[in-house]
């Protein structure tokens, strides 16, 4: 029994002096790893980089009896080098780790002036790039950390010089992993990938995947678009050496396969002949992806079979093969590397803003119809027009001449809180057919508000009359969709057009004072119909080619005709013929050219058939624009007024400005002399002649015949 009691205490006093020796070996080893902890120094302090500091025990405490400075001079703290492991270069937030040149030289043991290579490695999270850069370069050593947790075990840039292929090793964070701020991430990898010499991608999948080929692509643009300059003038500020930028880093795809074979393997190849690299540089066509800023692109597959090691030997010996290559990059002063990677990091640090992924896009269930004036997309759902809802947004919209995409809000309404939409018409609701069009004639166009009643007659003096928008209605840009008409409609140019014509008896009472300002005035009214062509764009027939302009002995001037339906110009002869064209509103014949004769002859009042009130209000409009040209040109011998001052722009509002067509928007040529100016009927914008010779109707604009387009819209 006694035996048994002291037993205990003997094991007891066993464990204690094993725990002590264990306790002892781990300090020694702790001192003989850390070897900068010298004797007589606490294990806190570590040497300094700085060889101008004595680091002995003497000298250091003569350092600390000489008050230094606050901030220390040992970059090691501050990069978190330890031994033989890598160093930090980049942290996640894109701050540069090392303050200067001489700091990056001295971190990475390199020799002052020492020309290097720069190689980084890429690919997704826990893909084993840190595995791979470990034993690609160092025989396996930990130099890169790893980590089987499924956090990420690199953060930022790491950094490792190897001596033995004289090159400089960039150890990167994984794309796709857990971040709150992706783009930056992505960022700061695009900004590495920029000043290395080879990049090797890593990808762990039997087949390779869209991420690879839309990150490589993105940088190939990127490097092209922005770093390919931004490195040139970095070069330049530096005073560095002779720097080739041109073409960026070459590509080395490493891919890892363990159920099917790899793109080198003869078995899938389309052809003897095609290539791995072939097959890689197609799939960039077929995706629309740009490789062309990358030095080469090279491939290596390597098949793993479970429970075995993955083989680096082909790898390695395609990067040493390309790192002793100059054909695209020779070596450079590494002082010239950390200087290029800080310009380009201080050009390219603006905060980004990252978009949380989503797993259902809204493009998958939103309406895919966008504004055509602004294109603003509508955010209801698809389908939602089958439910009697119209397209919404709550974007602000843009004018734009083409589309007239603006309605009238009753002004003493829209005071009141209240938005109704008023449009101009020829009568108002208590007037007969008959005397609303008298009080067409001499009153114009009215505005009716179902509120408010009449709240505007655009002639209701005989002079000063003001516009709509000065007083009674309030003008609101709105959105025009795909198959929206024009919402305050080509007719209301029209009937402004008659509005701004001063009274024939005005005219006639005013001709014993100076007829050439009142030619000068109606001339700046621009009352001809609005499909008609400019007289001033009218130079010769358009049919028969006969010049309308005098030349030389030959004083007389052919007179110049418009036809009816097209609106083009033409000589008396070509432009004989008279019909009705009722869908223009003329129901009585009237002059047309050859051509139109014969479209138009035997069609009747079918014509008409397409017409919506809007479109008939416009018809009305152009029939009295024609009544009062056809009255001056009565009083032609008494005032003696040339016709062809009679101005012709009545024209479609959506039509783009005259004074804003400085070219033809297809093929860019000014427009001039000899270049006339025509209008599209579809779209409105300016084009030349040769870009414009399709006809063809526009009905949602109200040629039911074809009329002039250009070859966007044809």
């Amino acid at each position: 029994m006694r035996l048994e009691a002291r037993e205990p205490q003997g094991i007891k006093k066993l464990l204690f002096f094993s725990k002590v020796n264990k306790m002892e070996n781990l300090t020694h080893d702790i001192k003989k790893k850390h070897s900068l902890v010298t004797i007589g120094r606490s294990p806190l302090i570590l040497n300094s980089l700085d060889p101008t500091i004595n680091n002995t025990s003497n000298g250091l405490s003569q350092e600390i009896k000489s008050d230094p400075p606050m901030e220390s001079l040992n970059i090691l703290d501050e990069v978190g080098n330890v031994g033989d492991k890598s160093i930090l270069l980049l942290d996640e937030s894109e701050n540069l780790k090392i303050r200067t040149e001489n700091d990056f030289i001295r971190a990475l043991n390199l020799e002052p002036k020492k020309k290097v290579k720069v190689v980084s490695i890429f690919g997704n999270t826990g893909e084993g790039k840190s595995y791979t850069m470990n034993h690609v370069f160092f025989n396996g050593e930990e130099v890169f950390k790893t980590s089987p947790s499924q956090m990420s075990c690199t953060m930022g840039v790491w950094a490792k010089y190897d001596p033995k292929l004289n090159v400089i090793c960039l150890d990167t964070e994984g794309l796709l992993g857990i971040s709150k701020k992706e783009n930056q991430r992505t960022r700061l990898l695009l900004k590495v990938l920029a000043v290395s010499d080879v990049i090797v991608y890593r990808t762990k999948s039997d087949r390779l995947q869209r991420d690879m080929y839309t990150f490589l692509g993105g940088a190939s643009k990127a490097y092209k678009d922005h770093f390919s300059y931004a490195l040139q003038k970095a070069v330049l500020r530096i005073d560095g050496d002779k720097i080739s930028t041109g073409l960026g880093p070459g590509v080395v795809i490493f891919h890892e396969t363990q159920h099917t074979n790899t793109l080198d393997d003869l078995h899938d190849r389309a052809s003897v002949d095609q290539s791995a690299e072939d097959i890689l540089k197609s799939t960039f066509s077929d995706l629309g992806l740009t490789y062309d800023s990358f030095g080469f692109i090279k491939y290596v597959g390597v098949r793993t079979s479970l429970g075995s090691s993955t083989s680096f030997d082909r790898l390695k010996f395609v990067l040493t093969k390309e790192l002793e290559s100059t054909d695209v990059r020779s070596p450079r002063d590494a002082k010239y590397i950390y200087l290029m990677l800080k310009n380009i990091n201080e050009k390219y640090h603006l905060p980004l803003s990252d978009v949380n992924p989503q797993l259902y896009l809204s493009q998958f269930f939103t309406c895919p119809e966008r504004c055509l004036s602004c294109k603003t997309g509508c955010v209801l759902s698809m389908g939602h027009k089958d439910e009697g809802e119209d397209h919404t947004t709550n974007e602000l919209c843009k004018f734009q001449h083409q589309y007239q995409n603006c309605v009238y809000l009753c002004k003493r309404c829209y005071t009141g809180g209240k938005k109704v939409i008023v449009k101009p018409t020829s009568q108002t609701s208590q007037d007969t057919s008959w005397k609303s069009y008298l009080n067409y004639v001499m009153s114009g166009y009215v505005i009716e508000c179902p509120h408010c009643g009449e709240i505007y007659r655009s002639r209701q003096h005989w002079y000063g009359n003001k516009n709509p928008e000065d007083e009674a209605v309030r003008l609101e840009i709105v959105h025009v969709w795909p198959g929206d008409k024009s919402l305050i409609g080509v007719g209301i140019s029209a009937q402004k057009v008659v509005d701004q014509v001063t009274v024939l008896t005005d005219a006639v009472s005013s001709v014993s004072s100076q007829p050439a300002k009142m030619i000068t005035d109606w001339v700046n009214d621009k009352i001809a119909p609005s499909y008609w062509r400019p007289n001033s764009e009218i130079k010769a027939c358009f049919k028969c080619n006969v010049s309308f302009l005098p030349s030389g002995s030959n004083k007389i001037v052919l007179s110049k005709h418009h036809c009816r339906n097209c609106g083009e110009g033409f000589c008396e002869y070509c432009s004989s013929k008279r019909c009705p064209v009722p869908h223009k509103g003329w129901t009585d014949p009237v002059r047309v050219c050859d051509s139109c004769h014969e479209d138009l002859e035997g069609r009747g009042d079918s014509l008409l058939d397409g017409l919506n009130t809007d479109d008939l209000t416009e018809v009305r409009a152009r029939y009295i624009s024609e009544t009062v040209v056809n009255s001056i040109s009565a009083v032609k011998t008494v005032l003696d007024i040339p016709r062809d001052f009679i101005k012709d722009t009545a024209r479609p509002s959506y039509w783009i400005p005259d004074s804003e067509c400085k070219e033809c928007v297809l093929c860019k040529e000014p427009f001039g002399p000899l270049l006339a100016l025509h209008h599209c009927r579809d779209c409105g914008k300016g084009v030349c002649d040769n870009c414009s010779n399709s006809r063809k109707a526009v009905p949602l604009r109200g040629w039911d015949s074809p009329v002039r387009v250009c070859d966007g819209c044809r």
